[in-house]
């Protein structure tokens, strides 16, 4: 009984320090021009914010575009670009930076009959040199695929593919590749419980090489080149629209939406194996799909929510001690 006790207190211990390193700063409503703004990055490129999102007129309708916004601080922020295809629900745009210091913009898009009934999908991909002009959206890897999250290592651009819809028969697929256009499968991430249920997922390097990937609903995975091998820990959270990112001190953050009863938007202090909430900013309902950014000392986060009545795109910015 002591022993259970102790472990408690240690534990309980552990969170309150956790939660004593991060403070919110600030939330500011930054979009809400479309019915339903949502799916959220954030990036810097040429000394600016860029904010990307899908608008459209409900969460499941098929009309989505993409819309990318400009601020020059955080605070005022206009339209860049809207991009859109004719018949195509695009939708979780997610910003990159290629070696070549373009501004790429990867998202899904889907294809439905005049029934409204789902047909295919793909991933698309767009680059920018200025933020404002963009390419024509082109297609990569095969039909029933999308392609979540690109993240750059060196000249090789890394990302998981989900394949397949719903639990069954839903896979995921690691590529990687040189041009962002042609991409190479290393491996298939197969899960200790023997589904096939992995989801949304971000990639991340850490200064060794290693590779770690926080995966819907509830896996953290590590693994070494050739990164074929992983190991997976499951964590008690159910996370949706995960991303996480590593500071200078080398520690991680991660963000999603935290499911239940009253879903919302959290921060969490990552490792290799845990995932710790210890912020919830201002959120409610439909929401989460977080951009995080360092800069200037602080933690910047995009994200959307329905807390105030209207599905819009907040701004948060977060003090990590």
């Amino acid at each position: 009984m002591m022993t259970q006790v102790l472990i408690c207190l240690l534990t309980t211990i552990s969170q309150l320090l956790d939660a004593e390193r991060s403070n919110l700063v600030s939330v500011k409503k930054i979009w809400d021009y479309a019915p339903h703004n949502a799916f959220t990055d954030l990036i810097r490129f040429r000394n600016r914010w860029w904010c990307t999102f899908r608008e459209a007129q409900s969460h499941r309708s098929h009309d989505g575009v993409v819309r990318v916004i400009m601020s020059e601080g955080g605070d005022c922020w206009k339209s860049a670009t809207l991009l859109k295809q004719d018949g195509i629900d695009l939708r979780d745009p997610k910003l990159s930076i290629t070696p070549n210091n373009y501004l790429m913009l990867i998202m899904g898009g889907s294809i439905y009959d005049s029934q409204g009934v789902y047909q295919t999908r793909s991933p698309r991909i767009a680059f920018s040199q200025d933020g404002y002009d963009w390419t024509e959206p082109r297609k990569l890897l095969a039909e029933d695929h999308w392609l979540w999250r690109v993240t750059w290592q060196g000249d090789w651009a890394w990302g998981v593919s989900k394949l397949g819809e719903g639990h069954d028969p839903r896979r995921c697929m690691l590529y990687r590749s040189q041009n962002a256009f042609d991409w190479e499968w290393i491996t298939e991430f197969r899960l200790p419980d023997n589904t096939w249920n992995a989801s949304e997922t971000t990639l991340r390097f850490l200064p060794d090489g290693e590779m770690i990937a926080l995966t819907r609903p509830h896996w953290i995975g590590t693994s070494r080149q050739p990164y074929t091998n992983w190991s997976w820990t499951k964590i008690e959270e159910n996370i949706g629209g995960p991303n996480f990112i590593q500071l200078p001190d080398g520690s991680l953050w991660a963000s999603g939406r935290r499911t239940g009863e009253n879903p919302t938007t959290i921060l969490a202090c990552m490792s290799r194996n845990s995932y710790k909430p210890v912020l919830t900013v201002p959120s409610g309902g439909d929401c989460s799909y977080p951009g995080l950014v360092w800069h200037d000392d602080f933690l910047w986060m995009s994200y959307y929510s329905s807390h105030e009545e209207k599905t819009s795109i907040y701004l948060a910015k977060v003090k990590i001690n």
